[in-house]
């Protein structure tokens, strides 16, 4: 028997946020192809204004500005009429380096980007869905969800602390008809390498390059990144998508979905391994660049 009806309600309605790139934008034009009334969200207006001329009704969301995420569901849920079916968090960013060189600012914005306006914006939609009886609510986590690695603290700490929010919040909305549901990618090729690179300028730079202990570590892993070649199991945005096609349109979407082989294999290790071994694992498979 299949997963999916056999039909759906007309109009079906998703907000998308971080479209401006990626996941987020591979998301929108796939799913508008398949019937779905895209909101696409980008943090930047010039973004906006380009997803809006190719079609999209497009909105400005910055998860570090309330203001911009009270004035998106505000608009979604009124040109819904309050239906809106799904969303997807999808909008994020890292700030790589160790954790005793990130600054205490650094890590606020971090979860403030990644954890905090994903809250905001999602405890804007849950009525709205309560009162309809349905709603899928689609979380971007990572691998770095399910496991540590060195020199990705401040990004690893954000996606911890959604994975125990997407279940905590599963189990309190069960019986409302609203699923929420974890998508968990390992390497996917977008701009996120990109805009870490950008992210460590802005909160290390050149001052707190030269006066860390981690100094090798990091020319080193900034060639590294600065090459951009392709991983081995590096894939597509697209192979994202078709886990959120999934969330969003089966009847009985799944709690987690792995995407690439590093997670299917770091969630296995994750429950079947001592602590002291994971470690080893996770510290090699981070370059061991110290």
């Amino acid at each position: 028997m299949s997963d999916y009806p056999e039909s759906f309600p007309a109009h079906r309605s998703i907000l998308i946020t971080g479209c401006s790139s990626g996941i987020g934008l591979a998301a929108a034009h796939l799913l508008r192809g398949r019937d779905w009334r895209v909101f696409a969200a980008a943090r930047k207006q010039d973004d906006v204004d380009r997803l809006a001329a190719l079609g999209f009704e497009a909105s400005r969301l910055d998860y570090e500005d309330p203001d911009s995420i009270a004035a998106t569901a505000e608009k979604v849920l009124r040109l819904t009429e309050g239906r809106l079916d799904a969303v997807f968090n999808n909008g994020a960013y890292a700030i790589p380096g160790a954790l005793e060189d990130i600054p205490v600012q650094a890590l606020r914005a971090q979860f403030e980007a990644n954890f905090f306006g994903w809250h905001d914006l999602t405890r804007r939609l849950i009525p709205a869905m309560r009162a309809n009886g349905s709603g899928r609510i689609v979380q971007c986590s990572s691998v770095l969800g399910l496991v540590a690695m060195k020199y990705r603290g401040a990004y690893t700490a954000s996606k911890f602390a959604l994975e125990a929010y997407s279940d905590t919040l599963r189990h309190e909305l069960d019986g409302t008809g609203i699923h929420v549901c974890l998508i968990e990618p390992g390497p996917i090729a977008t701009k996120f390498t990109e805009n870490a690179l950008a992210n460590f300028d802005r909160w290390i730079g050149d001052k707190g390059l030269h006066s860390s202990v981690h100094r090798q570590a990091y020319l080193n892993r900034r060639r590294r990144m600065e090459m951009g070649e392709p991983g081995p199991f590096k894939l597509p945005p697209e192979a994202v998508v078709k886990k959120l096609i999934h969330a969003v349109e089966a009847k009985r979407p799944k709690a987690r979905y792995h995407v690439t082989v590093p997670t299917s294999v770091m969630a296995v290790a994750k429950r079947i391994l001592p602590t002291f071994l994971l470690d080893r694992i996770c510290i090699r498979a981070a370059g061991n660049e110290e």
